[in-house]
């Protein structure tokens, strides 16, 4: 059989895979995509989304429980985990059988495989019927990646689970150890504490959130730690002695060992590209450390070869994978694309209080030698936060004091992963600091604590 031949082909159908193929087809390339498991990829079916819904459960648990304190009544709450999970998978489905839509609507091939890519512009897929020939011009890898396992730590599904395990536990966690405090470790543990697991949060780094501003890592631990969670930082697990439902963790603190005992371990110590088994090496892309080597562009130096997504590096998020899907669809159609620049891209972390961050921490503004202006507003100042019953958090902003652009913005407390993406508009417009403190914010507004940490940087905040 001759082999099909398309302008583009896709390889993944995650964010930035599904985002790239029905870009390209919008200008007009014939394009297929190739996926091995999931359309939509690990965000849709085993990231992103399927955990929001477990800890949108745990949210309005949480509320439940502190229904007197909004003049309610709700007697004798609980939970059942096995229609939490149930939920959380229902509505990972129901948006994976969305992507097949939209591929279908947009004509986009789909073929379901094990993707190889034996010579320039060739790729093999290996199907359930046998193997298919496909040949394009331009291939983009979005390939994903999948969590890192540290030797003598390895995931069993019984006693020591990843994230996916920890997606449909086979139980609920009593005694709970989560190694590693990123986005997904603290996730995963706000969502376990908050159903009443006794949970420790081992870091190795020095304070947990390490990747978010300092201020914002020391208000998170605060507010874990008033939860119940036992945070452990500059501490790393040596082993894991594994008996009948038990696990005993040897946990290295300050040079010393110590012994506790666990039912449950979640590991969350990062993730691994997807780069085994493609052919990579032998086109010449270069690899550095599981992942891609590319330019601002996403080219890998391989002619007409691309890879985009957690495949091609930090940072390692859906939204940054859909935007270079469009940016090299684009580039690839003759269209001009903009390179997508990571210190413009926010960061999300959906625990209990919310996290999110955009551009510079204070710290990263100093060491690249801006003269900088600091403001802050504490949600207890703000009276949506009040009626809410949400008043811990903060809004913190980092301005250039030469120019007034907005360097950085980072803010911790409810619905802050919605407020974030102000302050992206605003960095993206190249928003100054006399553009934002003449902006009308809506009262009553959460989003109104955004302009009052503008006008704190420049000593004019009204309401503090």
């Amino acid at each position: 059989m001759a082999a099909q031949s398309y302008d583009l082909i896709v390889i993944g159908a995650g964010p930035g895979g599904y985002v790239a193929a029905i870009r390209a087809a919008q200008l007009g390339l014939k394009t297929a995509v190739v996926e091995r498991e999931h359309l939509g990829g690990i965000c849709l079916n085993w990231g992103c989304i399927p955990t929001k819904a477990l800890l949108r459960s745990s949210e309005v648990f949480h509320l439940m429980e502190r229904a007197k304190d909004f003049g309610l009544k709700a007697d004798k709450v609980g939970y059942d985990l096995d229609a939490v999970v149930k939920r959380s998978r229902g509505v990972a489905a129901q948006l994976s059988g969305g992507i097949g839509h939209l591929l279908k609507k947009n004509k986009v091939t789909v073929v379901m495989g094990d993707a190889t890519i034996p010579a320039k512009g060739k790729v093999s897929v290996k199907t359930g019927k046998g193997t298919e020939e496909l040949t394009a011009k331009n291939i983009v890898l979005a390939t994903g990646a999948r969590a890192r396992e540290l030797p003598g730590l390895e995931a069993d599904g019984d006693l020591v689970w990843t994230y996916k395990h920890a997606l449909q536990p086979p139980r609920m966690p009593k005694k709970l150890l989560v190694i590693g405090s990123g986005a997904i470790g603290i996730e995963f543990a706000s969502f376990y504490n908050t159903l009443g697991a006794d949970t420790t949060v081992v870091e190795v780094m020095d304070r947990v959130l390490p990747v978010e501003d300092v201020e914002i890592s020391a208000f998170a631990k605060k507010a874990f730690t008033k939860q119940g969670m036992k945070i452990m930082e500059k501490a790393m697990v040596k082993q894991l002695d594994r008996t009948k439902g038990k696990v005993t963790a040897h946990i290295e603190v300050k040079g010393k060992v110590e012994k506790h005992d666990f039912d449950t371990v979640i590991s969350a110590v990062g993730i691994v590209g997807n780069v085994e088994n493609l052919g990579l090496e032998a086109l010449g892309a270069k690899i550095d450390r599981t992942h891609v080597v590319t330019d601002e562009f996403c080219r890998t130096g391989v002619e007409g070869l691309y890879a985009i997504g957690d495949i091609a590096g930090a940072p390692w998020l859906a939204h940054k994978a859909s935007h270079e899907g469009v940016m090299v669809a684009e580039l690839i159609a003759g269209k001009h694309a903009h390179p997508v620049k990571p210190e413009s891209i926010a960061g999300c972390t959906y625990c209990q209080p919310q996290v999110a961050s955009v551009g510079y921490s204070e710290a990263k503004a100093k060491e690249l030698g801006y003269d900088i202006k600091v403001g802050r507003f504490p949600f207890i100042g703000n009276g949506k936060a009040i009626a809410l019953g949400e008043p811990e958090g903060l809004i913190k902003t980092v301005f250039d004091a030469k120019t007034g652009e907005l360097l950085g913005a980072h803010m911790i407390g409810a619905e802050v992963t919605e407020l974030i993406q102000g302050y992206v508009v605003g960095r993206q417009l190249e928003t100054t600091e006399e553009d934002l403190m003449n902006t009308v914010f809506p009262h009553p507004t959460l989003s109104e604590m955004m302009h009052e940490s503008v006008l704190d940087a420049y000593g004019r905040v009204i309401h503090m």
